[in-house]
């Protein structure tokens, strides 16, 4: 009977030290400040600051561009560049499809077939566009993203392909409800390494509103 307590006792000091190992992992990561304009019942108005962001077009489903576009994308931060420079990691990893999801079609149709995609990293804020250091992989281009106004959906867990796709047409159901007009694609934020304990992960859908 002891044993079975100390096994217990052994697993929930495991998930203990995940959680918080987990957490500590990305407290001091940078990432885009913005100031939230207004808190809604089920999603956030977030007013953003221009930030840069390192970002590749990749063709595929969805996980087959997130995988190739981060790999593309990591080369460049870890020193695949004209300085030789590495580049600290910030938060979040960006995805945008070129496909919007509309509100009247099922999620399932929106998962069919490849499209093109574009995988982002936010860069981090001591930098402008001169002193980056210039990618060699012409597949990596520098972009200044300008201050904007957007709505935010949290999500935590597993940002699989359907979780994803249910979470942007909840999203666009609430703005639609509350008049307000999307500017562009929707894009899915994650903050957390994919070792991080389930419940810690954060995922957002995040879209610009006028």
């Amino acid at each position: 009977m002891h044993m079975y307590y100390y096994v217990f006792g052994g697993i929930i000091l495991i998930l203990c030290i995940w959680a918080i190992g987990s957490y500590l992992v990305i407290r001091s990561i940078e990432e885009p400040t913005y100031k939230v304009l207004e808190k809604r019942s089920d999603y956030e108005i977030r007013l953003y600051n221009p930030y840069i962001i390192a970002q590749t077009v990749v063709n595929g489903t969805y996980d087959e561009a997130t995988n190739n576009g981060f790999r593309i994308i990591a080369d460049y931060i870890f020193g695949n560049n004209t300085s030789k420079e590495s580049i600290s990691m910030t938060t979040p990893v960006l995805e945008e499809s070129s496909e919007k999801i509309a509100m009247t079609t099922p999620v399932i149709n929106t998962l069919e077939g490849e499209q093109t995609r574009t995988i982002s990293f936010v860069l981090p804020s001591k930098y402008t566009l001169e002193t980056l250091p210039t990618p060699n992989n012409p597949q990596v281009t520098l972009t200044q993203i300008p201050s904007r106004k957007v709505a935010v959906k949290k999500f935590t867990w597993y940002a699989t392909e359907n979780r994803v796709a249910i979470q942007k047409e909840k999203l666009q159901q609430s703005l639609a409800r509350d008049e307000e007009n999307i500017i562009g694609n929707i894009q899915v934020a994650r903050y957390t390494p994919p070792l991080s304990m389930p419940l810690t992960l954060r995922n957002e859908i995040i879209v610009e509103i006028e």
